[in-house]
């Protein structure tokens, strides 16, 4: 704080010199605790940074603290942490001392950062909507950039090929500018790429003359709320009302695309969760019945991991048997590729972005959250979110207005592969228009 404050003084401040922010506990910091909210990496304190983070600091930008998280990233509320659940700042006028509604996961604890108002923004992760999901329900923006431009280094991983650095801000100007600092290839990392980022498409944002705005009719789904597809109707007349060709397009492997996530999912991360064996670093159990190198990784394992990693790491190992590969993982590779397929057909069509729900409803109660299990969850919380990932393009969820229980209600934006800057351009267009109330504004 001291050396901001000397360069203000001095009139060498640096972009993001003394703005805060906040990083999800799954991001390497240097000397900072790195724990992914589990009992395995609660004590682990790296000795670097992950990329992202070392170019916000680097930028000027104040670490404010670590993110609460659902272990490794594994859930839909954040409310799977060896620290407890992370409560939704919406909705805290319930009486119920017990009850919340919860922040969406599993990047919760960053969204409720900014919500708050504690930072200006956060970092979070994104496998499977893991930032457009909490976003949604905390009423921030919430945006996954292309796959490959921007470095995972140092961000703990859980699915190598889906994993994303995410941003999340309360208004979209400040998100693409954390955008256009922490972007660009990265030695570090194999699976950055060194095309740029192409030029928005928006040509002033007075209007969308020239853009067309895809509507997929399979995102008219079961459990799609009144509330919802009434917000979702209403963006899509400003959009056409403003100069933009609204029509509807196809995707028609979307309802197949949890599944392929539930098989692709575990194959990774049980390969990836392997390397937490009591050895080398982390949790190590000791005592009775980890006298041999088998029952010690047994005991490691099962004592640090939650049932929900645990199941995950099992239903992968069961996936990529010998008998199953075939039969599961190629199978999910396969399905992943028309999943892919199915978006290249609509920007072929001509298709500038799609427009679609994030969630299916606005935040809903921890009880009733806790009623189902986490493979259901995620199921109904990713249908919206999940695809995205899979075919790598960029994604960011908007919060629009509030519903009838004071919840905020937010919609998707898609664009193809590296038109992240037409993206964010779109959402400040509407993001302009619809003039959300904020709990805080910084």
């Amino acid at each position: 704080m001291l050396e901001s404050s000397a360069r203000y003084a001095s009139g060498k401040e640096r972009l993001l010199e003394g703005i805060p922010i906040a990083v999800k506990d799954n991001f390497c910091t240097r000397d900072i605790p790195t724990t992914c909210a589990s009992k395995m990496l609660k004590n682990f304190v790296p000795s670097y940074n992950a990329s992202v983070v070392d170019k916000l600091l680097n930028s000027g930008a104040l670490l404010m603290g670590k993110t609460n998280l659902d272990e490794f990233g594994m859930g839909s509320g954040t409310t799977d942490s060896i620290f407890g659940p992370t409560k939704n700042i919406w909705g805290s006028s319930l009486t119920d001392d017990e009850d919340f509604y919860i922040a969406g996961g599993s990047s919760g604890g960053s969204a409720v950062a900014v919500a708050s108002g504690t930072c200006v923004a956060a970092l979070g992760s994104d496998t499977g909507g893991s930032v457009r999901n909490p976003a949604s329900y905390c009423g921030v923006v919430g945006f996954k950039p292309s796959y490959g431009s921007l470095s995972r280094y140092g961000l703990i991983p859980l699915v190598n090929s889906m994993d994303v650095p995410g941003i999340l801000t309360q208004n979209v100007a400040d998100c693409k500018l954390i955008y256009d600092i922490i972007k660009g290839y990265d030695l570090k990392d194999p699976t950055t790429v060194k095309q740029q980022v192409s030029k928005s498409k928006v040509k002033c944002l007075d209007n969308l003359e020239g853009l067309t705005v895809g509507i997929p009719k399979e995102y008219h789904c079961s459990g799609l709320s009144s509330e919802m597809l009434c917000v979702w109707n209403g963006v899509a007349d400003l959009l056409a009302n403003n100069g933009a060709q609204v029509i509807q397009v196809s995707l028609p492997h979307t309802e197949y695309s949890i599944a392929c996530y539930s098989v692709l999912n575990p194959c990774e991360v049980a390969s990836n969760m392997a390397r937490y064996d009591g050895l080398r670093y982390g949790y190590r159990a000791t005592g009775d019945g980890t006298d041999t190198l088998n029952s010690l990784y047994a005991a490691t394992r099962s004592q640090a991991f939650n049932e929900i990693v645990r199941g995950r790491i099992l239903a992968g190992n069961y996936f990529l048997l010998k008998e199953n590969y075939e039969k599961y993982f190629v199978q999910g590779l396969k399905l992943r590729r028309l999943i892919y397929e199915d978006y290249v057909k609509v920007w072929q069509q001509g298709v500038d972005f799609l427009l679609t729900p994030v969630t299916l409803t606005d935040a809903p109660l921890f009880s009733e959250y806790k009623q189902h299990d986490s493979r259901t969850q995620s199921a109904q919380q990713d249908f919206c979110t999940q695809p995205a990932n899979m075919s790598g393009i960029p994604a960011l969820s908007l919060p629009i207005q509030l519903s009838q229980r004071g919840l905020p209600l937010s919609l998707q934006l898609m664009a193809p592969f590296f038109d992240d800057y037409t993206l964010l351009d779109v959402a400040l267009f509407i993001e302009n228009r619809v003039g959300f109330p904020r709990q805080y504004s910084l």
